[in-house]
């Protein structure tokens, strides 16, 4: 009798076991190649994404569909200030575009463009400085339009955020882009669905 309940007990943990290890499995598979959460660091991307927030990345979408102008994405491995980064910035220029910026205002192809997601910070700028300082893909990176396979991305913290103005950063290949993000899942009082 006691053999029995010994090996029950044997079979229950073997059970428990299996059932932990597969469930670590199938975590692991789907951080590496659907989701995984992203700590933003920085003030880039400010007031979209604030310093701490923990946003998902959707690494599998980009793979079965297009990435879009002014989708959030994480972008892999930059080389910034002789280190290898993860940076999250706005797809503003897809592939063939030319892009200008003059006035405050962001011109892709000679057509304005709008961009509300700077509303509240245009608002709250301090100076009469602009947000934006202009320019043309020409005058910063040597190019008429953005190269076959590659994006143009800005923070939406353009004073201070180290972008694809920079020519040491320059186009974004798509190989680099991890994946799109939409959802801040951390902290609470910053929980958002949708911020396009």
């Amino acid at each position: 009798m006691g053999e029995e309940i010994q090996g029950k007990q044997t079979n229950e943990f073997v059970e428990w076991v299996k059932a932990i290890a597969f469930a670590l499995l199938v975590a692991f598979l789907i951080k590496q190649f659907l989701f995984t959460p992203v700590l933003v660091k920085g003030a880039s991307m400010e007031p979209t994404l604030e310093e701490s927030d923990r946003v998902i990345v959707n690494k599998i979408g980009p793979k079965f569909k297009s990435i879009d102008r002014f989708d959030i994405v994480v972008i892999n491995n930059m080389m910034i200030d002789n280190e290898e980064k993860n940076i999250i910035k706005r797809i503003i220029g897809l592939p063939g575009d030319k892009i200008e910026y003059k006035d405050e205002q962001l011109y892709i192809n000679g057509e304005k463009y709008s961009e509300p997601y700077l509303d509240q910070y245009k608002k709250d700028l301090k100076d009469p400085g602009s947000l934006t300082y202009d320019f043309t893909l020409e005058q910063d990176l040597g190019e008429t339009t953005v190269p076959k396979g590659h994006y143009f991305v800005l923070g939406d913290n353009r004073r201070v955020s180290n972008d694809s103005r920079n020519p040491e950063l320059g186009f974004i290949p798509k190989e680099k882009i991890m994946g799109t993000t939409s959802i801040v899942c951390w902290p609470i009082e910053h929980i958002d669905f949708r911020f396009n």
